[in-house]
């Protein structure tokens, strides 16, 4: 099937979501042509004046991400933003396939003209991200949508790879989970920029508070990082049911998210980004090379 990239690139900048959509699976591929072709829309779709604020949100599983996304999510349309969820879903290590329900968890903001949800299987990808998750950042931003958050598949510690290729890193947790400070370690700790706490309404709300606290101390002992304004890393309490505490939470975003792009911290890293992207790429393409080399 031939793929008119000029046509495609025109339809996704003018912010045709079917259009996205499409780029995306060609993005996905692993055709070789289609990789040929995914590159190439790239290429074209290549505009440094459109830079999204990318967020990344993991947590374990029941914690609430989608119901969290979903809230916010409506808040940002409603403000004016254009938002874009991509969903990376677990995949199954005896099938490989993947249940990408999180459309179907988020109905309503799924119906927001001003939002675009994509799930993606992980498949083999360690990190909590899928395996292209990267550039199709890229084509979100490059459709207008202004706000990417990427939800990771959630399953605790190995969820950093998110970090890597986000402005900001947000870790969201639930109250009365048992021994709270075992629940996620040191290593995703160290890479949050806010944890929120969901659920924290009813009767859960000063279990809420009470893990917060935990979390906050918690956070003040860790070593202090340059690429933080005062009062980054934080805990916060947020209820996705109520949404209570989502606005001021995202204040905090925008805030961080504002000192990192005046004090150079966001462009330097987007750029440790690319290199950390180009280096991976270049070493996927080389295994690649050697597995389907029957001479080897």
């Amino acid at each position: 099937m031939s793929i008119d990239i000029e046509d495609l690139a025109a339809r996704i900048a003018a912010g045709e979501r079917r259009a996205l959509a499409r780029g995306i699976t060609l993005v996905e591929s692993t055709r070789a042509d289609h990789r040929a072709a995914a590159e190439a829309l790239l290429g074209h779709l290549a505009d440094p004046s459109r830079m999204a604020l990318r967020v990344g949100l993991s947590g374990t599983p029941g914690v609430g991400k989608s119901s969290v996304i979903e809230a916010l999510g409506l808040r940002l349309t409603g403000a004016g933003h254009r938002v874009a969820v991509l969903a990376v879903d677990p995949s199954s290590t005896r099938s490989g396939g993947s249940i990408l329900g999180d459309k179907t968890r988020m109905e309503r903001l799924s119906r927001d003209p001003h939002a675009f949800i994509r799930p993606s299987p992980a498949a083999a990808q360690l990190g909590g991200v899928a395996r292209r998750t990267r550039e199709a950042m890229m084509l979100c931003e490059a459709a207008g949508f202004d706000v990417v958050i990427v939800e990771t598949v959630g399953v605790g510690q190995s969820e950093t790879l998110v970090s890597r290729m986000t402005d900001v890193f947000l870790l969201l947790l639930a109250p009365a989970g048992g021994d709270e400070l075992q629940g996620v370690k040191r290593g995703i700790m160290e890479i949050a920029d806010l944890v929120l706490v969901n659920k924290a309404d009813g009767d859960l709300a000063a279990q809420a508070m009470r893990t917060r606290a935990d979390y906050a101390g918690a956070l003040r002992l860790m070593r202090a990082r340059d690429t933080d304004p005062e009062g980054i890393p934080a805990a916060r309490t947020i209820s996705a049911l109520t949404g209570d505490g989502l606005s001021e939470a995202w204040a905090e975003v925008e805030r961080l998210a504002a000192w990192r792009r005046e004090s150079g911290v966001t462009a330097r890293r987007r750029a440790a980004q690319a290199g950390q992207w180009f280096e991976d790429e270049l070493r996927a393409r080389i295994e690649a090379l050697l597995s389907s080399d029957r001479a080897l």
